[in-house]
C-alpha cells in the first residue's frame, strides 16, 4: 500500500495542479511534503514500537493512514491537500518502519532472510504497479480517486492486523535501565536535522545554487541539530537511536552499503523516464513498461536471494549482488540517441536483479546484528537511509546531468528537454546522463568493497521472550536456535 501510494501520487501530480489551477512546482510540495514527513517520523515511530509494542502502534498508523488519506481526497484546495498528506505521511511511517520488525520477530531468526526478500517481493510489487494503477484511477475517476482508494485498503489493514497479530510474538522487550519513556527531544532534534538537510538537497543545485545563502543555513542548522542529536543519545538512558548499534561493523558497513547503494539506484528511476521519452520517443504507457523490467527481475531475486542468504550466509550474495548491478550500471554508460530496446531492458533486468539480491541479503545482515528489543528502530533505520538516499542520489544526478548540459552551452534545466527538444538538447542530455551513470557505476563498484569488507556470517542475537503463552512461545524459542 505504501510503495503503490507514492507510484500512484507522482502520476496524479499533473492532473492535481490543473485541476486546482496551480503550477507543477508547487504542486510538487504535495510529494515532497509526504516525502519529508515519512523521513521525520521513522525514527520516532520505530522508537514508539519498541517501547510501547508494535501491534498496537502498527494497528494505529493504519488509521491515521486512512483517515489522512479521505481527509486529502475531500481537500479544497492546495494547501488543505498538503497537510493531509504530511499527516498521511505519519501513517506511513509507522506501517515502514513496523513492517519489517513484524516479520522478522515472528519467524524464527534462521528464516529472516527468506522472510525479508519476501518483503522485498512485495515492495518491489508495489513499485510496479504504483504508477500504473496511478494513471487508471485518474483517466476513470478523476485525481482524489488516488487518495480515497486508501481507506479500504486501510481498514483492510486494521482488521487482518486485529484477527491475525499475536502481540505475544513481539511484545516490546524493555532493557533494565529503560521505563517505558519516550525520547521526545531526541524526536524533535532528528526531525528538524533530516527536514533542513533534505530541504537543502531538494532545492540546492539548479534551483537556488548550492552555495547560496539559504541552502548554505540549511546545511549549517541541520549539522547543529545532528550533533546536538548525538550528544543527547548519548546522554539519555532511553534514547530513540541506540547509538551502540553503529558499534558492530557488520551494522555499521551493511547500512552504509545500503545508503550508497540507493543513492546509485535513485538516478534510474529519476532520470530514465526522460531518456525514454524524450529521447527515445516512447509514450509514456510504452516508457512505463520497459521501466517495469527492472522492479521485476528484483521482484524474482530478492526472494530467492533472502532463502540463500539463510543457507550460506549473506557475503557471497551482497558481493554477487553489488557486482551484478554495477554491470548494469556500467552497460547504461553505453546509450546514445538511438539505443535500441535490446540494450535499456538488459541493463534494466540487470541492475535490478543484482540490486534485489543485494539488497535482501544486506537487509538480513543488518537486522540480524540488530538486538530484538531494537528491532523498530533498526527496520525504521533502514527505511530512513532508503528514503535519505534517494534524495541525495536524485539531487546529484540531477546536478550532473544539467552540469554536463550547462557545460555545452545549454540551459541548466531538464525541462528543456521537454520543450520541443533539438537534436542539440537531447545529445546534451544524453551525454549528461552518460556521465550520471558512470558515477553511479562507480558508488556500486564501492557498495562492493562495502560488502567485502562487511564482515562473515553472526550468530543471530537472542532474546529470552516472556513466556505467557504455553502454546505459542516456547516453539518460538526453539525454532529460533537458542
Amino acid at each position: 500500500m505504501m510503495v503503490v501510494d507514492h507510484g500512484s501520487l507522482n502520476i496524479a501530480l499533473p492532473t492535481i495542479a490543473d485541476k486546482l489551477d496551480t503550477d507543477l512546482p508547487t504542486v510538487q510540495w504535495v510529494a515532497l511534503g509526504y516525502a519529508l514527513g515519512i523521513s521525520a517520523f521513522l525514527l520516532p515511530a520505530g522508537r514508539l514500537a519498541d517501547v510501547f509494542g508494535r501491534k498496537n502502534i502498527y494497528i494505529w498508523g493504519f488509521i491515521l493512514f486512512g483517515l489522512a488519506s479521505a481527509a486529502a481526497g475531500a481537500a479544497p484546495n492546495l494547501w488543505t491537500l498538503i497537510f493531509f498528506k504530511v499527516l498521511s505521511a505519519v501513517g506511513s511511517a509507522i506501517i515502514m518502519a513496523n513492517g519489517m520488525a513484524i516479520l522478522i520477530s515472528v519467524f524464527p531468526s534462521n528464516e529472516r532472510g527468506k522472510a525479508i526478500g519476501t518483503h522485498m517481493a512485495f515492495v518491489g510489487s508495489g513499485s510496479i504497479f504504483g504508477p500504473a494503477l496511478g494513471g487508471i484511477l485518474v483517466d476513470s475517476l478523476g485525481w482524489r480517486s488516488v487518495f480515497f482508494v486508501n481507506v479500504p485498503l486501510a481498514v483492510l489493514g486494521v482488521v487482518a492486523a486485529i484477527v491475525i497479530l499475536n502481540a505475544r510474538r513481539f511484545p516490546h522487550i524493555l532493557e533494565e535501565n529503560e521505563t517505558g519513556r519516550f525520547d521526545w527531544m531526541g524526536a524533535g532534534l532528528s526531525a528538524g536535522a533530516l527536514i533542513m538537510f533534505l530541504l537543502a538537497v531538494t532545492n540546492g543545485g539548479h534551483r537556488i545554487g548550492w552555495l547560496s545563502a539559504p541552502i548554505s543555513l540549511a546545511f549549517v542548522i541541520a549539522a547543529v541539530l545532528l550533533v546536538l542529536f548525538v550528544r543527547r543519545e548519548g546522554s539519555t538512558s532511553t534514547p530513540m537511536l541506540h547509538l551502540d548499534l553503529f558499534k558492530n561493523r557488520t551494522f555499521t558497513l551493511g547500512a552504509l552499503a545500503a545508503f550508497v547503494a540507493f543513492m546509485s539506484t535513485s538516478s534510474i528511476f529519476f532520470l530514465m523516464p526522460f531518456y525514454l521519452q524524450e529521447v527515445l520517443g516512447y509514450v509514456p504507457r510504452e516508457a512505463g513498461l520497459i521501466m517495469i523490467s527492472s522492479a521485476a527481475s528484483m521482484v524474482i531475486t530478492g526472494p530467492i536471494s533472502g532463502r540463500f542468504a539463510d543457507r550460506f550466509g549473506w557475503r557471497p550474495l551482497t558481493i554477487t549482488g553489488a557486482g551484478i548491478s554495477a554491470i548494469g550500471m556500467l552497460l547504461l554508460t553505453r546509450l546514445s540517441l538511438n539505443s535500441g530496446l535490446v540494450l535499456v531492458i538488459s541493463a534494466l533486468i540487470c541492475h535490478g536483479g543484482g540490486g534485489g539480491i543485494f539488497h535482501a541479503a544486506n537487509h538480513t545482515s543488518i537486522m540480524t546484528a540488530a538486538d530484538p528489543r531494537r528491532f523498530g528502530v533498526a527496520s525504521a533505520f533502514i527505511n530512513l537511509n532508503r528514503n535519505t538516499a534517494s534524495t541525495v542520489g536524485q539531487a546529484i544526478a540531477v546536478a550532473i546531468a544539467v552540469a554536463t548540459m550547462a557545460s555545452l552551452g545549454f540551459a541548466p534545466r531538464l525541462d528543456v528537454i521537454a520543450e520541443g527538444g533539438t537534436v542539440g538538447i537531447a545529445g546534451a542530455f544524453t551525454m549528461g546522463l552518460r556521465n550520471v551513470y558512470y558515477v553511479a557505476t562507480g558508488l556500486m563498484l564501492l557498495v562492493l568493497g562495502l560488502a567485502v569488507f562487511q564482515g562473515k556470517r553472526l550468530q543471530p542475537i537472542e532474546v529470552a521472550l516472556p513466556v505467557e503463552d504455553p502454546v505459542v512461545s516456547p516453539p518460538l524459542v526453539e525454532k529460533g536456535g537458542s
